[in-house]
């Protein structure tokens, strides 16, 4: 892989090394799981990559610290992109290893992206830190990192609640683990651009930004 120019990203301990963006797609790895709702962490990074390719090649690879990772730069700010290999449960073993390694302090240097069943399905909301609200990956993260100050942005990805909440719920494990319908996809390829902009604003202008930016487009299902 040939990084885009920009600030180098070498392990921590390395002289002049620079402090990175950690933007961290939570996902299942495994082809049977690509197109899932659960997955759209892993979807974001792509899209990430593919945008930030207009630079140079920007790959998502290298196995390092139990996941899959790629190294780019957004304006001059250098980031990493990981997707964990570590299935959603077991996120903040990858997540955790990450920080260690590049020194990342999670409330100023990390960017988590995961779906978000609670939230419709095309919504995108940005926090600085907050509860699992039941979500594995969130919660594995919390846990291993012992904080919740963690900055977020989630993708909403729930389904049109028919049988209302608590069939949602029922529905919940079996919905996110079943490859989506091309209309769906459609919704969601639309929602990662949003997603893309949404992660160059919290490195460029801050969480609080991107919150006042994002958040209040979508005033349904917030929480």
């Amino acid at each position: 892989m040939v990084p885009p120019a920009g600030p180098s990203l070498e392990p921590a301990g390395t002289p002049k090394q620079r402090r990175a963006f950690l933007i961290i797609g939570l996902g299942n790895p495994g082809p049977e799981y690509q197109w899932t709702p659960h997955n759209a962490g892993f979807l974001a990074i792509d899209r990430i990559a593919d945008r930030l390719s207009r630079n140079g090649r920007v790959t998502v690879d290298n196995r390092r610290c139990k996941a899959l990772t790629g190294t780019a730069s957004i304006a001059g700010n250098a980031v990493v992109l990981a997707k964990p290999e570590t299935f959603m449960n077991l996120s903040g073993a990858s997540v955790q290893s990450l920080a260690q390694e590049f020194e990342a302090d999670p409330a100023k240097d990390l960017i988590v992206i995961y779906d978000e069943l609670a939230l419709p399905f095309g919504t995108v909301r940005v926090k600085e830190r907050g509860s699992s609200a039941g979500h594995n990956g969130a919660k594995s993260i919390t846990g291993v990192l012992r904080r919740d100050d963690w900055p977020r942005i989630r993708i909403g990805v729930g389904p049109d609640p028919l049988g209302g909440k608590e069939e949602v719920r029922r529905r919940g494990k079996d919905y996110l683990l079943t490859p989506m319908k091309k209309q769906d996809l459609a919704i969601l390829d639309e929602n990662l651009d949003r997603v893309a902009d949404a992660v160059e604003m919290v490195v460029t202008r801050g969480v609080m930004a991107a919150m006042n930016a994002f958040n209040r487009r979508d005033t349904a299902g917030s929480s």
